[in-house]
């Protein structure tokens, strides 16, 4: 096995891993269990030090196994009374009603400060944790369970470097992505090695999507679209079907089912629609296995490589990325050529690339419609000869270049669409 294919096993096996609910939440959840763990006395007072980035996506998604309680102060209990920080992000996946009654009756006390901090990291939470004697601090940075800090009455227990610049230093170095090494590893790599981990992605991330077709979540735009095929009001093809397939299953999740994702890039979204799609598209046209999981493979891979130049937390929404790389996965699930690839997923980006993320809530579930409507409109025309020229827009002459401007984008150009974003939000909480 050559170096290069190593380091890309190595890099799926650290973005595409298991979670219960919206990441941000969870991420909460671990930290305040972690602290918990730490202090091991009675909790007095609890302060949370958050980034605007973390308060948008907690303060409207349900947390899961908590009853329906969404925000912060409820991520923070959960985590509190019934967390188990040595599982990650299936922190709390073993809940019992009767922890529900503890969780509750501990928010009743009002002894949680939430303070919003200004910084350059964007994914930033610190719980602070008080009891009569002593107190506890635990800081994550920029990913979900990366633990930089713990302090205990004033001694420094845990201090890892994180340079802002260059967080990801503890994980293999994702310069050796490209769309054309993901490509050309994806055709050629045994099967063996990727199929226990891709297996488990179409297993879990199928569970909640056909829960999400079945139940009563959020806007329910997976199954609508779904009864709207049975009507006749939209075509019964592989478009429709992928769409349908994807979005509920953000419609299941962003309302606190409490099923586990396989998430990509710390977003169990991303790896929703970095697989869903396809999933149904294999199912719906008889693609065999194989095929399936370099596609999968392929997908997560280039999702991955995207959001290292956008970031884990942004005004981008990160569904775009990942039906880029969806659509790149069809052309090579048809056999296409690297240039047909490459094309795909810059009309892709070309296209959907003004979707704002304004938190995690319902309507992530029809981004996700919109950016898979998205994606198969790019394969075709890119399929056909047809693509975005360089120097249309953000659009280069080179694939590589396009994920550089779209990069340069969320992180420079919409950084203050980011601040206003969450402006917009905290006023409209504060009025409800």
């Amino acid at each position: 096995m050559s170096c290069v294919e190593e380091k890309l096993l190595t890099i799926l096996s650290e973005e595409v891993v298991p979670a219960l609910g919206c990441t941000e939440p969870i991420a909460i959840a671990y930290t305040a269990a972690k602290a918990k763990e730490i202090l091991d006395e009675p909790i007095e007072r609890v302060e949370v030090c958050i980034s605007g980035n973390m308060i948008k996506n907690v303060k409207s998604v349900v947390v899961p196994n908590s009853g329906g309680m969404v925000g912060i102060e409820a991520s923070v209990a959960m985590g509190l009374i019934a967390g188990d920080s040595k599982k990650d992000l299936m922190v709390i996946s073993e809940i019992t009603p009767e922890a529900i009654l503890h969780v509750r009756t501990f928010l009743d006390r009002n002894v949680i400060e939430v303070l919003h901090v200004e910084g350059d990291a964007k994914l930033y939470v610190e719980v602070k944790l008080f009891s009569k004697a002593h107190w506890v601090s635990v800081e994550i940075k920029h990913m979900h369970t990366n633990i930089t800090r713990i302090v205990k009455d004033g001694e420094l227990i845990l201090d890892r470097p994180c340079n802002d610049a260059d967080f990801n230093s503890s994980f293999e170095d994702r310069e050796v992505l490209s769309v054309a090494v993901v490509y050309e590893v994806a055709k050629t790599i045994d099967l063996c090695r990727i199929k226990p981990l891709l297996s488990q992605v179409i297993e879990l991330n199928s569970r909640i999507a056909h829960e999400g077709l079945e139940g009563h979540y959020g806007v329910n735009i997976g199954k609508i679209i779904s009864d709207n095929i049975a009507k006749g009001f939209y075509g019964d093809d592989v478009r429709n079907r992928a769409a349908a397939f994807a979005s509920a299953g953000s419609d299941a999740r962003m309302s606190g089912c409490a099923l586990p994702v396989m998430t990509t890039s710390g977003s169990g979204n991303q790896g929703m629609t970095s697989s869903l799609a396809l999933i149904a598209y294999a199912n719906v046209l008889h693609v065999n296995e194989e095929k399936l999981l370099r596609a999968l493979f392929f997908s997560h891979l280039v999702t991955v490589h995207i959001k290292s130049n956008v970031g884990r937390l942004s005004a981008y929404c990160g569904v775009i990325c990942s039906a880029a790389a969806v659509s790149g996965a069809l052309a090579l699930l048809n056999d296409e050529c690297l240039e047909v690839v490459s094309h795909s997923i810059g009309n892709t980006l070309g296209d959907v690339s003004g979707i704002i993320c304004d938190g995690a809530k319902s309507s992530c579930a029809m981004k996700i419609a919109t950016t898979i409507y998205a994606a198969f409109d790019a394969y075709m025309l890119a399929s056909a000869g047809r693509f975005l020229q360089g120097g249309d827009g953000i659009i280069a002459h080179d694939i590589e270049k396009t994920l550089k401007n779209i990069g340069s984008l969320s992180q420079d150009g919409m950084y203050i669409t980011d601040k206003v974003i969450i402006s917009i939000m905290s006023q409209n909480h504060a009025k409800r």
